[in-house]
């Protein structure tokens, strides 16, 4: 795999999994009509005023519009350089600039934005682009910034080709890309410009380092027609605490100055321009004193997502339990031969140190077909969503899983953390038996799976009675549950969390902990929705596991509510035959 793409995919690993939509000409292919029942009348509504999408970030917000610039063109390809070692050697000091540039707006960023900003900053730094682009500059006469767009399109053309976990990180390629090619040319680059006044910020969609360096006193609201659910824009705008609605169809056809946004119900209205400002009211949180619990002392506890150790320290310092979910991808993407166990035992080490004495869950090496490691080799698949990836691998190649396991045995030892581990990709009771027999031997106590995939969740009791815990990844159970690809902003509100067919597969895995008296988590984007977190609870899930920015918020939003109410917005919820209905009937 090409350096720049491990660049990439680390990224996505520090991030917490979350899901960003490619840009449009990465994903029309796919995209048609029918794709939802209201796409054909997106452009009725637009003429009418009124608009729907997916509700990402609470919160009601209207005022003036600005809009964000749509991604670079291509450059020319002509005409060819006088002198093409001089000007291949322009390409280098112009990513040193916008590496400098992002370094520099990390310097006053925090948390996930800090970590965002650092990593786009080496993906714009990666010597394998510059490389690239100064090689098409000497050997086929192209200006530089002709060379920029043809090597990070490659970059971006075989992530996109790969799918999945991958797939997720063409809208940072892309966008590196635009920033090299702006410095080349001297203008400004796309994305958000400067802000003069409060105003509702609508793109197409926008790249992690835009969404992290977005001022909160200056954005009333973010409104995109492309992302989804689990995007960075979703991440940070709730971070932020700024309302944010995406994958709002016929968004961009929309002539409006001033716009009224509901972050709640995931509706945008054309406002009065004339009217006065209203800017977002964030709920105060409650007091959380560090304990995942209702407030009649139900335990359900919070715990963060990481994938570095970086990460791991975030998740420490907002006060998470333990770690939910430790994606182990990281030790692994930039490797050609497989990481040694001494090498894989220092890495993981230094991420579970922040949690000595408290859990943490392993997930192990969720890579296949999807995300292709050259050690495994893996072959061509047509379908690679649906193919030898996660646990799966494992079948084959049973060696590497034993290997990762006696690594993340001496982590735990070092440590001090108490290590459990999960697998992902597990489909059957039979997978989950293999896994947890394997775990077993390695001398790790606890082994468990994530349910990802609709049947594990149909026989969730009978998998709880083979492994000790089980943990749903949201993210790719909604994708496998709709047929809807998470990456695809066509489809993304069948993607949305609320969905009621996904709460009622979460209903029967709450039921089978019940039932077995074992613990069943939540990994995936929706347990960092505090007002979802309840219904979790109340669906009978036994810990919430999430981004560091979400962490407080849950456990307060937890605190302040009791078991039986819990159950109650839980059953409410399940009656309801739609995602707007299902929010609406867990409002307060």
């Amino acid at each position: 795999m090409p350096e720049f793409d491990a660049a990439s995919a680390e990224s996505d690993a520090a991030s917490a999994g979350r899901s960003a939509s490619a840009e449009p000409d990465a994903a029309s292919a796919g995209r048609s009509a029918s794709a939802e029942p209201d796409a054909a009348s997106a452009g009725k509504r637009a003429s009418e005023g009124s608009l729907s999408g997916v509700a990402v970030s609470p919160g009601r917000a209207s005022g003036p519009v600005v809009r964000v610039a749509e991604p670079l063109g291509e450059p020319a390809a002509t005409p060819a350089p006088a002198d093409p070692a001089a000007e291949a050697a322009r390409i280098a000091p112009a990513a040193a600039t916008v590496a400098g540039r992002l370094e520099k707006q990390a310097e006053t960023a925090t948390g996930e934005a800090a970590t965002i900003l650092i990593t786009t900053a080496a993906m714009a730094a990666d010597p394998a682009l510059t490389a690239q682009a100064e090689t098409l500059v000497k050997t086929q006469g192209l200006p530089a910034a002709r060379a920029v767009h043809q090597a990070a399109e490659g970059f971006a053309e075989a992530l996109a080709a790969a799918g999945g976990y991958m797939a997720e990180r063409v809208r940072d390629v892309r966008d590196v890309r635009d920033r090299l090619i702006a410095e080349l040319l001297g203008i400004a680059p796309p994305g958000v410009p400067e802000l003069a006044s409060p105003s509702v910020l609508v793109a197409r969609d926008l790249a992690p380092a835009d969404t992290a360096g977005l001022d909160p006193a200056k954005v009333l609201a973010l409104v995109t027609e492309e992302g989804g659910p689990t995007s960075h824009t979703a991440i940070l705008a709730r971070a932020l605490g700024i309302p944010a609605v995406v994958a709002v169809r016929g968004l961009l056809a929309l002539d409006a100055q001033a716009l009224a946004v509901d972050g709640d119900t995931g509706t945008v209205e054309v406002a009065d321009p004339s009217a006065p400002v209203v800017a977002a009211t964030v709920a105060q949180l409650a007091e959380w004193n560090g304990t995942g619990a209702t407030a009649d002392g139900h335990r359900v506890k919070v715990y963060g997502n990481v994938g570095s150790p970086a990460d791991a320290q975030a998740a420490a310092d907002a006060g998470a339990e333990g770690v939910g979910l430790f994606r182990t991808e990281f030790c692994y993407l930039d490797a050609s031969d497989e990481p040694s166990v001494a090498d894989q035992r220092a890495a993981y080490t230094a991420v579970l140190s922040p949690f000595r004495g408290k859990p943490v869950i392993v997930r192990t090496l969720d890579a296949g077909a999807d995300k292709p490691l050259a050690f495994l080799s893996p072959e061509a698949e047509p379908n690679p969503a649906l193919g030898v990836r996660g646990l799966r691998v494992a079948f084959d190649r049973p060696e590497v899983l034993d290997r990762q396991l006696e690594a993340i045995a001496g982590a735990a030892g070092d440590s001090g953390a108490e290590v459990s581990v999960m697998a992902p990709m597990v489909a059957t009771v039979e997978e989950a038996a293999w896994f947890a027999s394997r775990v077993r031997a390695a001398g790790i106590a606890r082994a468990g799976v994530m349910i990802e995939i609709p049947a594990a969740a149909l026989s969730a009791r009978e998998i709880l009675e083979a492994v000790d815990f089980v943990s749903v990844g949201t993210n790719d159970l909604a994708q496998y549950t709709f047929a809807a690809d998470r990456q695809l902003g066509a489809v993304a509100k069948l993607n949305d969390p609320w969905q009621p067919a996904l709460l009622r597969l979460l209903k029967l895995i709450g039921d089978a902990a019940k039932a077995t008296g074992k613990p069943a988590g939540v990994c995936g984007e929706a347990a960092a929705d505090p007002r979802l977190a309840l219904v979790l609870a109340g669906l009978g899930l036994t810990s919430l596991s999430m981004n560091a920015p979400a962490v407080r918020a849950v456990g307060a939003s937890l605190a302040a509510t009791t078991l039986a109410e819990c159950e109650a917005l839980a059953e409410a919820t399940l009656a309801t035959s739609d995602p707007t209905s299902a929010r609406a009937a867990a409002r307060p």
